[in-house]
C-alpha cells in the first residue's frame, strides 16, 4: 500500500457509510431546507464556537483548541451536545435527567409526569424512582379507596414516552428504579416479562447492603413502606426512605426469604434481561456530594447516578486516536497527547453546563450548583486490539487501568485549575467534600490542592455506552465493551420509520485490512464479545471502576446456554468487586438481541438502541 493508514483517515473522515448516515440524520445542523453544516468539519466548528462562548477571555484561541479536540473524532461529546451546540433550537445539551421526588399523591404524581414529558420533549432521557408510591392494595386515605401501586403509574409514564416517540423524538429513554424492600418489588421484577408492558423503560432494583447480607445469611427480608401512623397492631420498623430527610417509621407488609427474592431477580434478568441491579448504598457512600444529596436513581443507561433534578453532561475520548503504529512491534499508546486532550475535554464539558438550556428551573439549579460532568472513553477494545492486547487478558486489564487512572487524575487536576480560574462549584464545602470516600482514594497531592484551591466540578468521570457516537466515529468499539462482532448488519430507523440496513465493519478490523490486506488472517487479539467468558467482562469493569466517580455503563454478554447458577454468581462477584451496579444480557424471546449479525434473523430494538440512545 502506498498510502499510510493514518493519512487515509485524515483525508477522508468518514470510513463507513453508516457513520455518514448517523452524522447526516442525527448531528448535522439543518433547519428545514436550510443546511448549516455542509460537512462534518462545519459541525466540529459549530460545536467548538458554541462551547468557546463560555470563555471570558481568549475565545478565538479556545475555539481553535476545541476544534482540534473534536477533529477526526478524537473527542466525542454526548449526542445532545453534537446536535444542539450552536444551533438555534431551544434544546438541552445534557443527555439525561433524574426527575424530582414523586410525592405520594395524585397531584404529586402528575406534576412529575408533566416534568418528565417536558424534559423528554426537549431531548433529554429521564430516570425516576417510584419507591415513594404506596404499594398496590394499600389504603388511599384522602379518597377512601385503595392504591393502584407504582407499576400502574409507570404504565402512564410509558404511554407518555410512546406518545412523544410517535412525534419523532426518538432520543428519549427512561429508567425506573424501585427499592428491594418495597412491597411491590416482585411485580416490578416480573412486569416486563409481558412483551407489551413498559417497553420504553429500563428497570433497575435498588439493592441495599442489608439485603445482600440477608441473602448471604439466608435471613428473612421485610417488605415495608412508610406509614403515617400505626395503632400498635401493625409491625413497624424505622427505615431511611426516599422522600424523607430522616429515617421514618415503616409498616411491615410482608416477610419473605431474602434468597427467594434474590432468586426472582436473578431468574428474571437471566430469562428476560431485566431488571438490572444498582448497589445503591455503595453509590451513596462513594458519592462526592454525600453531604448534600441522596441518590435513588440513575440516567437511563446507568452510568451517572443522580440526585433529584440531576443531569448528565457526557463526553468520551476515542482511544483509537492515540494508538501509534498499530499492528507493529512498535505499536504504542500516546499517553502525553491523551492527557493533553483530557485537559481540553474537561474544560469543554464544564462549558457545556454554562451554555446549555434546561427544561426545568430545578434542573438548571442542580447542574449549575454541582457542575457534574462525566468524561469517559470509547474505543477501548479496538485500541487494545491495535496494540496487541487481547480483551480480558491480564495485560489488557492493567493497560485499561493505567488509562483510566491517567484520565481521572488529569481531569481532577484540570478541574482544580479551572476552580482557580473560574471559581469552585457552588455546592462545594471543603471539609465535607474532602472527606468523601472517593476523594480520599486520590493521590495526596490532588487532595492537598483541592483543600487549598477547591475544585470546579463535583464529579468528573463516567463511562457511557456511546453506541451512536461510536458509530459516528467510524464504528469504533463502544465504551469499555468488547467488539460486538467484526462484521455484521446494523438496522436503523430513518425519519419515515423505514428500516435501513447497513453492512458494518469494526474499526480495528478495517485498519488491519487496510494495512495488511484482507488475505492475511486476523491475529489472536481479535476477540469479540462472543469469544469471551462473562467473567472477563466483569473483570474489565472492576479494573476501571476505582477511577470512575460516577459509574460505568457495561453490559455483560451471557451465552444462551450459560448455567443459571454460574449466572447468579456473577452478580455476587460484581458486589464483592466494588461495582456500583451490574447489567447482563442473555438472548431471550422478549428482547431478542441488541444487534443483528450476518447470520441472525431480525430482532427487536433495545430501549437504548441507536434509534433512541441517549448519548
Amino acid at each position: 500500500m502506498n498510502r499510510t493508514w493514518a493519512n487515509s483517515v485524515n483525508d477522508h473522515p468518514f470510513r463507513a457509510e453508516i457513520s455518514k448516515y448517523i452524522w447526516a440524520t442525527k448531528y448535522r445542523y439543518r433547519e428545514g431546507e436550510v443546511i448549516h453544516d455542509r460537512t462534518i468539519t462545519d459541525t466540529w466548528r459549530r460545536i467548538a464556537k458554541a462551547l468557546a462562548q463560555a470563555e471570558e477571555a481568549g475565545q478565538p484561541e479556545w475555539e481553535d483548541r476545541f476544534y482540534t479536540a473534536l477533529k477526526d473524532f478524537k473527542f466525542l461529546p454526548g449526542g445532545r451536545i453534537q446536535a444542539g451546540a450552536g444551533a438555534s433550537r431551544q434544546v438541552t445539551l445534557l443527555n439525561c435527567f433524574v426527575m424530582g421526588t414523586i410525592e405520594d399523591s395524585m397531584d404529586g404524581i402528575f406534576d412529575v409526569l408533566k416534568e418528565a414529558a417536558l424534559t423528554m420533549q426537549k431531548g433529554g432521557g429521564v430516570g425516576c424512582d417510584f419507591s415513594t408510591l404506596r404499594p398496590k392494595g394499600s389504603s388511599a386515605h384522602t379518597v377512601g379507596g385503595v392504591a393502584s401501586g407504582p407499576i400502574s403509574f409507570m404504565r402512564i409514564w410509558d404511554a407518555m414516552c410512546a406518545t412523544l416517540l410517535s412525534t419523532g423524538n426518538r432520543r428519549g429513554a427512561m429508567m425506573s428504579t424501585l427499592r428491594c424492600d418495597h412491597p411491590d418489588i416482585e411485580e416490578f421484577i416480573s412486569v416486563k416479562q409481558d412483551p407489551l408492558q413498559l417497553r420504553n423503560f429500563n428497570l433497575s432494583v435498588l439493592v441495599t447492603d442489608d439485603f445482600m447480607q440477608a441473602v448471604e445469611q439466608d435471613d428473612e427480608w421485610l417488605l415495608v413502606f412508610p406509614h403515617p401512623a400505626t395503632d400498635g397492631a401493625e409491625e413497624s420498623v424505622i427505615r431511611k426512605w426516599p422522600g424523607h430527610d430522616t429515617p421514618v417509621r415503616c409498616m411491615v407488609y410482608r416477610r419473605i426469604p431474602a434468597k427467594d427474592l434474590w432468586q426472582k431477580i436473578m431468574r428474571a434478568t437471566y430469562d428476560y434481561a431485566e431488571p438490572g441491579v444498582l448497589f445503591i448504598d455503595r453509590i451513596n457512600r462513594l458519592n462526592n456530594l454525600w453531604y448534600k444529596e441522596t441518590i435513588v436513581a440513575t440516567n437511563p443507561c446507568g452510568e451517572v447516578p443522580l440526585p433529584p433534578h440531576g443531569a448528565c453532561d457526557l463526553g468520551s475520548i476515542n482511544l483509537t486516536s492515540f494508538v501509534r503504529q498499530p499492528f507493529s512491534e512498535r505499536a504504542q499508546f500516546d499517553m502525553d497527547n491523551f492527557c493533553g486532550l483530557v485537559q481540553v475535554a474537561a474544560r469543554m464539558m464544564d462549558n457545556v453546563i454554562s451554555i446549555s438550556e434546561y427544561p426545568l428551573a430545578p434542573q438548571a439549579e442542580q447542574a449549575l450548583g454541582s457542575r457534574r460532568v462525566g468524561l469517559g472513553i470509547t474505543g477501548l477494545a479496538d485500541a487494545l486490539i491495535m496494540l496487541g492486547y487481547r480483551y480480558g487478558s491480564e495485560s489488557s486489564l492493567k493497560f485499561a487501568q493505567s488509562l483510566l487512572k491517567a484520565l481521572c487524575h488529569t481531569a481532577y487536576c484540570t478541574s482544580i485549575n479551572l476552580a482557580k480560574e473560574k471559581g469552585v462549584f457552588p455546592f462545594f464545602e471543603k471539609e465535607q467534600y474532602g472527606n468523601s470516600e472517593f476523594i480520599g482514594s486520590l493521590p495526596d497531592e490532588i487532595q492537598r490542592k483541592i483543600r487549598k484551591f477547591g475544585i470546579r466540578n463535583s464529579h468528573l468521570t463516567a463511562i457511557a455506552p456511546t453506541g451512536t457516537i461510536s458509530l459516528l466515529a467510524n464504528n469504533v468499539s463502544s465504551g469499555v465493551e468488547p467488539v460486538f462482532d467484526f462484521s455484521y448488519k446494523r438496522k436503523v430507523l430513518d425519519a419515515e420509520d423505514h428500516i435501513r440496513e447497513y453492512d458494518v465493519e469494526d474499526y480495528a478490523c478495517r485498519v488491519w485490512w487496510e494495512l495488511k490486506g484482507r488475505d492475511i488472517p486476523l491475529p489472536p487479539q481479535f476477540v469479540d464479545a462472543h469469544g469471551l467468558v462473562p467473567e472477563q467482562h466483569l473483570q474489565m469493569q472492576a479494573a476501571v471502576q476505582p477511577f470512575i466517580d460516577n459509574a460505568i455503563s457495561k453490559t455483560i454478554n451471557i451465552p444462551s446456554d450459560y448455567n443459571f447458577e454460574a449466572f447468579q454468581s456473577l452478580y455476587q462477584m460484581a458486589y464483592e468487586a466494588g461495582l456500583k451496579g451490574c447489567t447482563t444480557f442473555r438472548p431471550n424471546p422478549i428482547t431478542g438481541e441488541v444487534l443483528t449479525t450476518f447470520d441472525d434473523s431480525e430482532r427487536a430494538f433495545h430501549c437504548c438502541s441507536i434509534n433512541r440512545e441517549a448519548d
